[in-house]
């Protein structure tokens, strides 16, 4: 175990949506480089609470990369430098002693700040609750093994589904879009048997809810990049393909009424 001495921390500190930001800044005389960076900001509030000093609002709750809500831009970078990880994955051998780290909310039009580093991403309730859900009748539940599936699809599916939904795509991309989000979510339902019954209807729904609140995807990559599943922007394709599928089904459909 290493000690890191001397850390200085610029956080941003905002009241509410309408409130004026600021930076304050912070010193960590010394930390162990085995904590996790969350852990560092618990260690800091510790402190500021002993002072009488309000406490850095922050959001987390697994703390094992799984729920997503850990979103922090760290040095310019959502989840911080270290590729593959969420924020609470994030440890502090990452950095060095005598380091200065800027640590702000996501910025995104569509993520309003809450206070301080927390912030609504609401909209993507809103891109998973267009996506419906299944009302074919199925009867009881088959075994898993008797559906045949081949493997990259089953592969890519589950790739998909490792979302945690956690906003870094939309906080890395120039346009706050929210392609790679919406197309992990459609992509691994719409890969599998079980996605059939409601593909392009999903698709189109989701794809359009998504449009009311963020930007448009121009290929820039960032949040492949950014994503700490490292979710490939192949799925944005198998997206888009369904969504103009979609349009052809229904104006088939109209064309019978």
């Amino acid at each position: 175990m290493t000690t890191l001495t001397n850390i200085t921390l610029k956080i941003w500190r905002q009241d509410g949506p309408e409130g004026q930001g600021r930076f304050e800044t912070h010193q960590i005389p010394q930390i162990s480089d085995e904590a996790s960076f969350l852990e560092m900001l618990d260690i800091l509030n510790e402190r500021l609470i002993e002072e009488n000093k309000e406490a850095i609002v922050f959001d987390h709750d697994c703390r094992e990369g799984i729920c997503g809500t850990c979103s922090l831009m760290i040095d310019g970078q959502a989840h911080g430098p270290q590729k593959g990880t969420a924020t609470c994955q994030l440890h502090m051998r990452t950095f060095e002693s005598g380091d200065e780290i800027v640590i702000e909310p996501f910025r995104a039009t569509a993520f309003p700040i809450i206070k301080d580093l927390m912030v609504d991403r609401a909209p993507f309730d809103r891109i998973v609750e267009a996506g419906g859900f299944i009302t074919a009748p199925t009867g009881g539940a088959p075994d898993a093994n008797l559906i045949p599936i081949p493997k990259p699809v089953s592969d890519s599916a589950m790739d998909n589904a490792a979302c945690i939904g956690c906003g870094a795509c939309v906080a890395a991309c120039p346009n706050g879009a929210a392609s790679l989000f919406t197309s992990a979510k459609l992509t691994h339902l719409n890969l599998l048997p079980q996605g059939q019954a409601e593909r392009f209807k999903r698709a189109e729904t989701m794809v359009e809810t998504m449009e009311e609140y963020f930007g448009s995807c121009t290929n820039h990559g960032e949040c492949e990049s950014a994503c700490p599943k490292e979710i490939s922007i192949d799925s944005i394709a198998v997206m888009n393909t369904d969504y103009r599928k979609s349009k052809i089904k229904n104006r088939k459909a109209l064309s019978r009424r």
